[in-house]
């Protein structure tokens, strides 16, 4: 036991039911559920490795008590039927065999739906979609809430028949008891609306049958959005006023926050604090008297320990960072905090997936989320030499990958450090989380005594054949894309226009203090993720920030919840935006672009950024497979090398090192992908 954290594992009870220590991996969509709402094989190994990785309290995702009207997304699972209860039951006896405390969240999704995929009209309190170019809802009919109280009561009996050890009602974050509770969209003017008592009265109702259906020892949990952070929505002080009306029915609150329209704040930005919405768990429990379970971009163990000491929280709910490592529990017990996947808050592999595009969950930091890293298990079965060349993330994640299953792997890093851009690009105050997944890597290689690291070293063909590889990896990365743009070669090498390099180049040489950012008016072409770097600094600064881009909407390509960051960042500091405009000419001090209606102008600045992109840098590559073409080596081209993506991808060519190996014939995959 880490006695570093004595508040971390101590025990809680909630009612009758004790859960074994005090972090609960919170509800989150995955897509990994059949499209009969049947949970899959690999959902079910995905919350399994959760519980053996030593978490207290598992929250199953949203599951759908009225289908398919209150379906949320294309595999959500569903209780909403006798039929699902097998497959639950066994999910349970699986994860209480490893200690851990067991609730499921249910839930209907109102105007969250979404027509196209449930082909019935979507419904809500009123007709206000829940995001701006959302579906308009139809408001429920008197009858049909009637008719959706009893089937959350059905689906609560369910629970507490299949074996859960509690069960949570989602009152929060757009969902139908959301669009009843919230002023933003509930309008309507009978009894269920208007005043804070007739907004409450459906979910009151909600939570009157459910407590009747699994009597008064059963833990009851409501999911609420404390401070919906949208005008005329809810402040915190308004859910302290109404939950009042539910405080009866309720053990627990699950204290989160954010609307649809705030989503940023609902799935937090990398940007803000560990815990930092632990100020409304403190207001809820003071206020009501009962556990509180809050989560908000915990990584950091020794925060988490805080914010229990504090008292501000009884539960400290983690999500993506248990997407990320699902054995946080275990290594903070351990005492291997160094050893820590910790999530970078990125959104891309997690709600980018599931919210932005409709696939299943995946992870930059951890390419093996539903499986878990069983490839550990397996070993080379003859001597097998890897030489890599480059530690940036793909390089690193290569590296350490198959020296893990016993090969002997040599990597070459022409810099003096580890991590590449990714160590580079989190220089940045916004990004600092970022510098956790190199960290992690780092002292991921530093155990592993079979790979050699070797800094300072520029690979050439000479040094590479002194290590006679069987493998070679070639995880070189990118630079900044420099289009043939009359005057941009010149103007970047005359210092006139900066590259994102360049930026974080002179942010380090303390080139860019705050008092010397305001007013300046800052230029960047590229409305990517780069691009968007650079205005994320500079705009609250006091720069005058112009962004330009040739697609139709800056940050097109973004997760949903930076784009809702970039939307309140861009209306706050009064950023300008030209879409579907192109780069014509680079001049000393203005960008020359051509806007949509045919008409040139100059864009004049003071700091001009080219964010266009960045492309594939492979120095060596074509002598390496001129050198070895007549050899049986094999070579092996990841990450930025292959063309410029993002770490998600990286991590995933590192980690697909196995493949090479079990083609080459150095490991037999099969045990694992059985």
């Amino acid at each position: 036991m880490n006695k570093k954290y004595p508040k971390i594992f101590e025990p809680i009870t909630i009612k009758r039911t004790t859960i074994k220590n005090r972090i609960a991996m919170t509800p989150m969509g995955t897509n990994y559920g059949e499209t009969s709402g049947e949970m899959s094989n690999r959902h079910m190994n995905y919350y399994t490795l959760r519980a053996k990785g030593g978490t207290g309290l598992i929250i199953l995702e949203n599951a759908n008590v009225e289908y398919p009207v209150g379906s949320n997304g294309t595999s959500q699972i569903r209780i909403d039927h006798d039929s699902f209860m097998p497959r639950y039951y066994q999910l349970v006896e699986n994860l209480h065999k490893f200690g851990a405390t067991v609730a499921i969240q249910i839930n209907h999704a109102g105007a969250s739906a979404s027509s196209a995929r449930t082909g019935m009209e979507t419904v809500s309190s009123s007709n206000i979609p829940t995001k701006i170019g959302g579906e308009t809802p139809r408001p429920m009919t008197k009858e049909e809430i009637l008719h959706t109280v009893k089937k959350y009561g059905e689906a609560a009996k369910r629970v507490q028949a299949i074996g859960f050890d509690a069960v949570e009602i989602h009152c929060g974050h757009s969902y139908l008891m959301s669009q009843f509770i919230s002023p933003y969209y509930n309008k309507r003017t009978d009894e269920f609306g208007g005043s804070v008592e007739n907004r409450l009265r459906f979910p009151r109702m909600v939570l009157e049958e459910v407590r009747k259906q699994v009597g008064p020892w059963f833990p009851i949990i409501i999911r609420i959005s404390a401070d919906e952070k949208v005008e005329g929505g809810n402040t915190l002080e308004d859910t302290l006023e109404y939950l009042e009306y539910l405080d009866e029915f309720v053990d627990m609150y699950d204290v989160s926050c954010g609307l649809n329209p705030s989503l940023q704040y609902q799935i937090d930005s990398n940007f803000l604090e560990d815990g930092w919405r632990s100020y409304m768990a403190r207001a809820v429990k003071d206020k009501f008297g009962k556990p509180v379970m809050n989560a908000g971009n915990y990584r950091d163990p020794a925060v988490v320990e805080k914010v229990l000491e504090s008292g501000d929280v009884d539960i400290v709910g983690i999500g993506r960072g248990l997407i990320a490592d699902p054995d946080w529990v275990n290594k903070v017990k351990s005492g291997e905090e160094d050893f820590l996947r910790k999530c970078i808050s990125c959104n891309v592999g997690c709600a980018g997936n599931r919210i932005g595009v409709n696939r299943p969950i995946r992870c930059t930091v951890n390419p093996s989320v539903p499986e878990g890293d069983v490839y550990k298990k397996l070993r080379v079965n003859k001597n097998c030499n890897v030489v890599v060349i480059g530690a940036g993330t793909a390089g690193l994640e290569a590296a350490c990958t198959a020296a893990e299953v016993g090969c002997n792997v040599f990597l070459l890093e022409k810099s003096d450090h580890l991590g590449g851009l990714s160590s580079f690009i989190s220089d940045l105050p916004n990004k600092r989380r970022m510098k956790d997944f190199p960290k992690y890597l780092e002292a991921r290689a530093s155990r592993l005594n079979n790979l050699y690291i070797f800094l300072n070293t520029e690979a050439t063909i000479d040094k590479i054949k002194t290590f006679k590889p069987d493998v070679i990896v070639n995880a070189t990365g990118s630079v900044p894309l420099v289009p043939p743009i009359k005057g941009l070669k010149e103007n970047l090498e005359a210092k006139n226009v900066s590259t994102i390099f360049d930026m974080i180049n002179n942010y380090n040489a303390g080139l860019y203090p705050d008092e010397l950012c305001k007013d300046k008016e800052v230029v960047v072409v590229g409305g990517g993720s780069v691009g968007l770097d650079v205005v994320e600094y500079f705009a609250p600064r006091g720069a005058k920030c112009t962004i330009v881009d040739m697609l139709p909407q800056i940050g097109m390509l973004a997760d949903p919840i930076t784009k809702c960051s970039m939307r309140e960042t861009h209306d706050k500091y009064s950023v300008k935006e030209y879409t579907n405009t192109a780069l014509q000419e680079v001049k000393e001090n203005a960008f020359t672009v051509k806007l949509p209606d045919g008409t040139i102008t100059d864009l004049k600045f003071d700091l001009g950024f080219n964010c266009l992109g960045m492309r594939s840098n492979n120095p060596i590559l074509s002598e390496i497979e001129e050198a070895f073409s007549d050899s049986n080596v094999a070579i092996y081209n990841i990450g930025d090398s292959v063309r410029a993506r993002r770490i998600m991808e990286s991590t995933m060519d590192g980690r697909a090192i196995l493949n090479v190996l079990e083609t080459n014939g150095f490991i037999d995959l099969d045990p694992i992908q059985k």
